[in-house]
């Protein structure tokens, strides 16, 4: 989808979502937009959000990795303004289904912790994962050749960084989105699954919207 960010959901467009969402953490100084589209810069300025520079071509395609954008923006902005950040927080605008209050959690347990290196919100799901590797098909864990009811077997946690990750600012200058000592928030939303990228998805997400609102009314 051209320009997908600008595309809105329930009235607002995604880029804005996850700068109400920032802000509404109370845990953000500094909300960053790296975007390499002028409109969707100001859709973001509109929202409330700092955007002091367009992302370079290099880091535009669809190759271009969320280390790489991260690092460039810490290092970009730093550099315009001569502040030192001690803690780096990524949301992205296609992950929708977010509670503000997992970024402040994810905050506020790498501030009371300094042995944590990222603290970021993951789904728990008690589905078998399979791997091939030269056209053999393994488990990617021995347990999970055992089935049994859901509520008593191990589980595994899916990575949901776009939802919420706060980490050490000094992994992000180095190309690094996430620490090896972290802390997991889970959350057990069967909607976070839903990440926007093309048009069937944008409508799947204002269908479980609706849901939630009619839920919530009723």
């Amino acid at each position: 989808m051209p320009l997908k960010n600008l595309r809105t959901l329930d009235g607002e467009a995604l880029i804005a979502r996850p700068i109400r969402h920032a802000i509404e953490s109370g845990v953000i100084d500094h909300v960053i937009v790296s975007t390499d589209s002028a409109e969707i810069a100001t859709a973001a300025k509109n929202a409330g959000a700092t955007v002091p520079f367009l992302r370079p071509t290099e880091l535009a395609d669809d190759l271009a990795t969320t280390e790489s954008t991260i690092k460039h923006a810490l290092l970009t902005y730093e550099e315009l303004t001569g502040l030192h950040f001690q803690i780096g927080v990524h949301l992205t605008a296609t992950d929708v289904f977010r509670e503000p209050s997992w970024i402040s959690d994810a905050v506020r347990l790498l501030i009371s912790n300094p042995e944590l290196e990222s603290v970021f919100s993951g789904h728990r799901t008690h589905k078998n994962f399979w791997e091939e590797e030269n056209g053999n098909w393994t488990r990617l864990r021995p347990w999970m050749s055992s089935y049994s009811s859901r509520q008593v077997r191990k589980s595994v946690i899916r990575e949901d960084t776009g939802l919420a990750c706060a980490s050490r600012a000094h992994l992000w200058r180095v190309g690094r989105r996430i620490g090896d000592k972290v802390q997991i928030i889970i959350n057990d939303d069967s909607f976070t699954a839903i990440d926007i990228h093309t048009a069937e998805d944008l409508a799947l997400a204002q269908a479980a919207l609706n849901i939630r609102k009619d839920n919530y009314d009723h």
